[in-house]
């Protein structure tokens, strides 16, 4: 199969388009034929290299998976042959007191497509039968692709992390962000006040129009100054993040006694300064999330079917164009989803 992979850590030249074999499901295992796959800063982090992540090479990254059963492994039940289907990433044991309690996000054997197991930068890839969603026939294969990460971090940030509701502020940084723009739209879902931000002017106006009451352009205004203005000094009940050291300060800031902050990256670094004085004070609460359990992926996929949800894609390239891809997420060009398609 035609597939990117790396052999080694480093720079975008270390993105490799050529042959890898096709990978054989194990009993439990489904293959399925790749028709998407989005890019997230994750990829990036693994093309560079995490002193914590060691991966085999060749490795094929990809978390966010769009694609068509093609067969099944030994004595495995699944979807037929031909089946439209999105890949949940997370994969855990399915035995565990987390598991069965529907907390498979919490599994202490937790690993993710793309980041510890071979992802969809190809034309074929493997996953547990446990982690297929449907995939209706109304959503195109790179909508889909949209959806797995960034959808499901989003959905726990805002409704299982924070518990949003109707009536709160909530201020949604990177607007323009897969995360970013989920959450968007999932805070307003839920009923409350959005402030977001984006890096410039077409940014904000884009968030806007995805259910953003106000937006700030974080390059030409302090983001902090303008959410005191905007919630007339009393500061936002929320705010979710995945920058990091770049706006973590500010963002305490910006919340109101007994606020919440859920973050799940740490874009801009991850050495953030926090002073403990405004945490304990104003009883503020700091989560951590990272993306959903499996369950949330078919409300999300029904709330897109059903027009309340809308994924946000900038552009589909060719798989072969991973390179650029990469590209456009380091230097921020991109406004949603960048999404890679094999060219089969």
């Amino acid at each position: 199969m035609k597939a990117v992979y790396l052999t080694e850590h480093g720079g975008l030249d270390v993105l490799t388009y050529g042959d890898l074999p096709d990978p054989v499901p194990a009993a439990g295992e489904v293959l399925v034929r790749v028709r998407a796959c989005g890019v997230n800063h994750v990829d990036l982090w693994l093309r560079k290299g995490l002193p914590f992540l060691k991966v085999p090479f060749p490795f094929i990254p990809g978390a966010d998976i769009a694609g068509e059963v093609v067969a099944a492994g030994p004595s495995t039940e699944t979807l037929p042959p031909g089946s439209r289907v999105v890949l949940n990433p997370g994969v855990s044991c399915g035995r565990c007191a987390r598991c069965l309690s529907g907390h498979d996000n919490l599994c202490p054997h937790y690993h993710l497509i793309g980041e510890h197991l071979p992802g969809g930068y190809a034309e074929f890839t493997k996953a547990p039968v446990a982690n297929l969603v449907p995939l209706p026939p109304e959503i195109p294969f790179e909508i889909g692709a949209c959806l797995p990460a960034a959808f499901g971090t989003a959905w726990n940030m805002v409704f299982e992390k924070a518990k949003v509701e109707p009536g709160e502020w909530v201020l949604v940084h990177a607007g323009g962000s897969g995360v970013g723009s989920a959450a968007i739209q999932f805070a307003r879902l839920a009923g409350a006040n959005v402030i977001t931000t984006a890096g410039s002017d077409e940014k904000v106006e884009k968030a806007k129009a995805l259910g953003a009451h106000y937006g700030i352009n974080y390059k030409t205004h302090d983001f902090l100054h303008e959410v005191r203005r905007i919630t007339k000094k009393r500061g936002v009940d929320v705010v979710i993040e995945h920058i990091g050291e770049d706006v973590w300060e500010h963002s305490l800031l910006c919340l109101t006694i007994g606020g919440r902050l859920v973050t799940c990256g740490a874009t801009s670094g991850y050495l953030a300064k926090t002073d403990l004085r405004h945490i304990f004070f104003r009883n503020l609460k700091i989560l951590g999330a990272t993306t959903a359990s499996k369950g949330c992926g078919f409300r999300i996929l029904q709330l897109v079917s059903e027009g309340k949800l809308k994924p946000v894609l900038d552009r589909v390239l060719p798989l072969r164009e991973a390179r650029r891809a990469h590209q456009l997420l380091e230097q921020r060009q991109q406004f949603g989803k960048v999404v890679l398609a094999p060219d089969g």
